[in-house]
């Protein structure tokens, strides 16, 4: 017998999230706050030649 997991579903507001911090918003003029956010200093981590602050 296998243990059932006892973890609440995502709820909607949650799922969203998760969506909007994948979705770069691609082709619009718009941005996307969530996705900013989780890859806001990638540009300067893969950017190496740029002077630290």
């Amino acid at each position: 017998m296998s243990k059932q997991s006892q973890t609440k579903p995502m709820s909607q507001q949650q799922l969203n999230h998760h969506a909007n911090q994948r979705n770069p918003n691609r082709g619009t003029s718009g941005t996307n706050a969530a996705n900013g956010q989780v890859h806001g200093n990638r540009g300067h981590q893969i950017q190496l030649n740029q002077k630290s602050r």
